[in-house]
């Protein structure tokens, strides 16, 4: 039982130590790749990345319906209030549902 234990641990330990080595080598490459990099440039692309979503959520939004006439909808909600019943409870009008 206690072999288990001890083989299981230092096959954890092997692998935690394994991406450890991992992250450290990604890290590098991201430091490396970015070495050449200002702040003017990190500003640019985070300007040129907010135009790209406002662009791209727009073009969702369109795709969506979400710019589409309302002009449906608001007959749909004329034509519910038109049918609607109307009670007279002593002398007055009481619409009912709404």
């Amino acid at each position: 039982m206690y072999q288990v234990l001890l083989y299981s641990s230092l096959s954890i330990a092997v692998l935690a130590l394994i991406l450890c080595l991992y992250a450290c080598a990604r890290v590098g490459q991201f430091i490396k790749a970015s070495q050449g990099l200002d702040w003017d440039a990190i500003a640019n692309i985070t300007g040129e990345l907010a135009t790209m979503k406002k662009t791209i959520q727009t073009l969702n939004n369109r795709l969506n319906g979400m710019h589409s006439p309302k002009l449906a909808d608001q007959e749909l909600m004329m034509q519910l209030m038109q049918r609607q019943p109307h009670q007279q409870i002593n002398g007055k009008i009481k619409n009912v549902g709404g």
